[in-house]
């Protein structure tokens, strides 16, 4: 959304596509959906995405009011969603289904990169090979959702 949004649009889908505005926002949106993430969480999510276009997406999407920063600890901030972003989950979840439905037919794999980022994590903080890492999620209802975890969305 660098670009100024137009202030009409044919249908609201051209309007929607315009505000997500290609792959990485979307792909964002759909991290942050699952949980807020620290800027090199989601740097390591995303590799094949150069700092440069991650800080102009996630600064796009602030300024779209999708998500917002907040304070984890005096040191850190995490990116989540805010209401508005939250109200695209369903439509992330359905992406996010079709893609682990029709991945085989098109002959690809499909990785769970937060899973895997959660589980060493985890195992970095057991086996104490570096400092336990903050808490980069916030609860919510009670509990932290997964990446895999398609029916909880």
């Amino acid at each position: 959304m660098g670009k100024k949004l137009a202030s009409y649009f044919h249908c609201p889908t051209e309007f929607t596509l315009a505000i997500l505005g290609g792959k990485w926002k979307t792909v964002i949106l759909s991290y942050l959906k699952e949980r807020p993430c620290r800027y090199a969480e989601l740097r390591t999510l995303v590799p094949r995405l150069s700092d440069k276009v991650l800080s102009e997406r996630l600064r796009d999407l602030t300024k779209s009011g999708l998500v917002r920063q907040e304070a984890v600890s005096t040191r850190t901030r995490a990116y989540l969603l805010t209401e508005k972003g939250r109200s695209l989950s369903e439509l992330l979840q359905h992406l996010y289904a079709w893609g682990l439905e029709n991945s085989d037919s098109f002959g690809v794999r499909v990785g769970a990169p937060l899973e895997q980022l959660d589980a060493r994590q985890q195992t970095d903080a057991a086996d104490g090979t570096r400092a336990a890492h903050e808490p980069c999620w916030i609860a919510t209802r009670g509990s932290r959702a997964r990446c895999l975890d398609i029916a909880s969305a």
